[in-house]
């Protein structure tokens, strides 16, 4: 738990500091438009020669984000797509391994209150991922390296969607809330299908498969949502976007709360030049009992539009 307000404290940083130094511009109606590509390279090479220890690598990691938000009057709607995929290769690995995987779509619908920064919301999200994880085993005597597939593209997947309150500044700067969260997770059957009954009941008692029980692909789950994004500069060509999820599924331990927190920070060399480092804390106890952690740092090509 104190791990969980330490990280909504770093997120709630951004929106004090902003608060303070920019003054509200008026909101236009039309669509705002906008994204960012990147593609960050790591290599390292040494020869049969080379007596300092290491061994030869490379990594690539390709990543786009694009905002689409409209208003007209009264009425908003803000969509948000994020795509990620990276990969890394060690020479005398007999795999490649996946180093980032993710696809996530954003949208929130949303009808001012009166002259205010509140906004009567509709929310829905929806993450998975773009290719198959594995688990790698080394065999200890003959050396060699075996993998077995654990998860895949939409398995697991998540949709969630329900009504709310809006707090939005501006497009860099807002918060969706909503009690009412309906969840939906949903599995490949390869997964969870057990047909002995013990097998199956060991399956369940175990947790299943993220929360889905054996010889079931979803999970139902309801409760409520926190959701916030906050996007500013630090200085001149450097920009830091934070981005929160929280969730709490009022049906089975409300008390452990799902939290999902990115950092992106990005340092602009030139107009196609930068540097990219990524920080992810991921907590989903049907996932894994603790924090899931995701560091990346790089520098690639990378263009803004």
């Amino acid at each position: 738990m104190k791990k969980i307000i330490l990280l909504v404290a770093l997120f709630a940083l951004p929106f004090v500091t902003t608060a303070q130094n920019e003054e509200p511009e008026p909101p236009k109606d039309g669509w705002t438009k906008s994204g960012n590509a990147s593609l960050l390279f790591n290599q390292a090479a040494f020869n049969a020669e080379w007596t300092g220890g290491g061994t030869s690598n490379y990594a690539a990691n390709a990543g786009l984000t694009y905002d689409a938000n409209y208003r007209k009057g009264k009425l908003t709607w803000d969509n948000r797509l994020i795509a990620e995929y990276g990969v890394t290769k060690t020479k005398g690995q007999e795999f490649t391994r996946k180093t980032n995987d993710r696809l996530e779509l954003n949208s929130i619908v949303g009808r001012q209150i009166k002259e205010t920064n509140y906004y009567y919301s509709w929310f829905a999200n929806f993450k998975t991922q773009f290719s198959n994880g594995y688990e790698f085993v080394e065999d200890e005597l003959t050396g060699e390296e075996t993998r077995t597939v654990t998860t895949k593209f939409l398995s697991p997947g998540y949709f969630q969607t329900g009504p709310g309150v809006f707090w939005k500044k501006n497009d860099n700067l807002k918060v969706n809330i909503s009690p009412a969260t309906l969840r939906l997770i949903f599995v490949d059957d390869s997964f969870t299908t057990f047909p002995d009954p013990i097998a199956a009941a060991a399956f369940n008692e175990a947790g299943g498969y993220f929360g889905v029980e054996a010889n079931e692909t979803t999970r139902f789950e309801f409760g409520a949502s926190l959701n916030g994004y906050a996007k500013f500069d630090v200085m001149e060509n450097v920009t830091v976007e934070n981005i929160l999820a929280l969730y709490s599924n009022y049906l089975e331990d409300p008390q452990n709360v799902d939290v999902d927190y990115t950092l992106n920070l990005l340092l602009k060399v030139n107009e196609w030049i930068t540097a990219n480092f990524t920080f992810q804390a991921i907590y989903d106890d049907n996932a894994v009992k603790g924090f899931q952690i995701r560091e990346t740092l790089g520098i690639g090509v990378g263009y803004k539009f």
